[in-house]
């Protein structure tokens, strides 16, 4: 006969078989037997099965946090990292608190389940809500959707975190076993469940469904299993009222969740609306990110924004683009190459210089590029210049383009790319990355690249010029002032009121063997917004502004701000 204070010999198994077995003295273990209506070996798999589907909706809402943080407020490594370790502590804080409720194991375990069904499904939608209706508001409202954001990370932490220890006590309910058994089977399931939902995330539920309805359905299916197995097996562990409430509980939020899905798409419009103002014509998912146009109708000015940052603002467009293309087209210039510049703005200006013989565009988003060929304001603002012969797209990340590249072939190279603060185009910024666009400069070349505001982001300014020095090029920076609200300058995504803070854009030209000064080719056209005196003063503005000493930007250690 066994003592019933005797450890249990790794491997072994004992099942809970009445009020004087042997685990009627154990913590948690409420001293009855809980009888299961299926067999022990059904039973046990069952409880592991939905271990396996809560770690992968645990990971879904971690990820999905971590895609709103990036998608609203800006591509922030450190932001991700404080979600991440904000959600961490959390799980340590809730295990903790689970501690207390082991004697009532499934019913916690299913109250849990049912609220983390609830913040981790609508999540997204809150968090959608308030940065579009409070995101302009300033004051204590200006740091409101990273304050909900980092309030969903804990509150999604200590819930799954909580999730672990009332699940090791609900299997060793149903079959005892050694400790270190139990936990293997548990972070088994646990690990393979985070692996299907660190997968499912990026390859279907993002792309298939979105960030709202995503989340949405993930919390549904959170609430259906958590309930299911707790009301299913562990259904006589409970009293009548508990059951009545819990089953209570899930399908209120099981409805809330479904009625959130119904009416995500007029929740979807109606936030577009109070981000980009009523007149938002087409809003379209493509692989690589979120593609939006407003205006370019009756008169109104088109505006392109690429993950709800301003990239092109139909207003001073003209302004930006001559000062971008027009200084680096003095000189030899019959073949270009133009890096980002998906939207033909660029190549309409390069095409207007005579002598042009080819100009490639290397452009990541395919969608961008059928966009700026179909949509008849783009295509129109862009004068259908990806439809001239002479132009060749190629849909490919410019950096892994730019290592296949033949090399000294280019006269010009232009990079019309997003800004180094956004964490997915810093290594577009890094030394690295100018190496190799250094490598396909014809003897004489130049190239031209977009670096941002300088008055408000001076230092990721004077790091591009530096890194650019690093790479083995000179440089001449120079210093365009816009009208509208500096589109296009920094890595910030939010209502158009908010992006007004960049008044102005910063330019480098380099060369590899001269340092080059930006300048209008006598021979080319005459542009609209620039002369050979403003481009002087241009650069002696940029000058005035200049912070020496900064070190260069790499792939390993990059240092643009966020």
């Amino acid at each position: 006969m066994i003592d019933r204070q005797a450890p249990v010999p790794p491997g072994s198994t004992q099942t809970w078989d009445g009020p004087d077995g042997p685990w009627a003295d154990a913590p948690g273990g409420g001293g009855s037997v809980v009888p299961l209506p299926v067999r022990q070996g059904t039973g046990r798999w069952l409880v592991l099965a939905g271990v396996f589907v809560c770690a992968a909706c645990g990971l879904v809402y971690e990820l999905e946090l971590v895609a709103l943080a990036t998608y609203l407020m800006g591509d922030s490594v450190a932001q991700t990292s404080v979600v991440l370790s904000v959600m961490v502590f959390a799980m340590g804080i809730g295990s903790l608190a689970a501690k207390r409720l082991r004697r009532h194991a499934a019913a916690g375990f299913g109250a849990i389940e049912a609220a983390l069904a609830l913040v981790g499904g609508g999540s997204a939608m809150a968090l959608y809500a308030v940065f579009a209706w409070t995101g302009d508001w300033g004051g204590v409202w200006a740091d409101g959707p990273r304050c909900l954001l980092v309030a969903f990370s804990l509150a999604t932490g200590l819930l799954i975190g909580a999730e672990v220890p009332l699940l090791m006590e609900l299997i060793q309910r149903i079959r005892r076993q050694d400790a270190g058994g139990a936990v293997a089977d548990l972070s088994a399931a646990d690990y393979v469940g985070a692996l299907v939902g660190g997968l499912a995330f990026p390859f279907l539920l993002l792309p298939v469904l979105g960030q709202l309805t995503g989340a949405l359905i993930t919390g549904a299916v959170n609430a259906v299993v958590g309930g299911a197995l707790v009301l299913g097996l562990f259904r006589r562990d409970l009293s009548r009222r508990a059951r009545r409430l819990l089953l209570t509980a899930n399908i209120c939020v099981l409805a809330l969740l479904a009625s959130a899905a119904v009416l995500v798409d007029d929740f979807e419009r109606a936030a577009r609306h109070a981000l980009y103002g009523p007149d938002v014509r087409v809003a379209v998912h493509t692989d690589v990110q979120e593609v939006l146009l407003t205006g370019g109708r009756d008169g109104r000015p088109l505006n392109l924004f690429l993950d709800g940052r301003l990239r092109v603002g139909g207003r001073d467009e003209l302004r930006y683009y001559e000062a971008l293309v027009h200084p680096a087209m003095t000189g030899r210039h019959a073949r270009v190459l133009v890096l980002g510049g998906g939207d033909g703005l660029a190549a309409r200006e390069v095409l207007r210089h005579p002598g042009v013989r080819r100009v490639d565009v290397v452009e990541l988003d395919a969608g961008v590029v059928r966009l700026a060929r179909t949509d008849p304001a783009l295509s129109r603002l862009n004068a259908h210049s990806l439809d001239d012969p002479r132009v060749h797209v190629v849909t490919a990340d410019a950096f892994d383009w730019l290592r296949t590249a033949p090399a000294g072939v280019y006269d010009v190279v232009v990079s019309d790319l997003p800004h180094p603060g956004i964490t997915a185009s810093t290594k577009l910024y890094a030394q690295e990355f100018y190496g190799l666009a250094r490598q396909v400069l014809a003897p004489g070349g130049r190239l031209v690249v977009h670096g941002g505001a300088v008055e408000s982001r001076a230092r990721d300014f004077w790091t591009l010029d530096a890194t650019l020095r690093a790479a083995g090029l000179r440089t001449t920076a120079y210093r365009v002032r816009g009208r509208q609200s500096g589109y296009a300058a920094g890595p910030d995504r939010g209502p158009a009121d908010t992006a007004r803070a960049h008044r102005d854009w910063g330019f480098v030209l380099a060369a590899d063997r001269h340092t080059p000064w930006p300048r209008l080719d006598p021979a080319g056209p005459r542009p609209r917004t620039l002369t050979d005196a403003s481009l002087a003063a241009d650069v002696r503005a940029a000058e005035r502004t200049r912070m020496p000493g900064l070190p260069p930007s790499t792939l390993v250690h990059p240092r643009y701000s966020d």
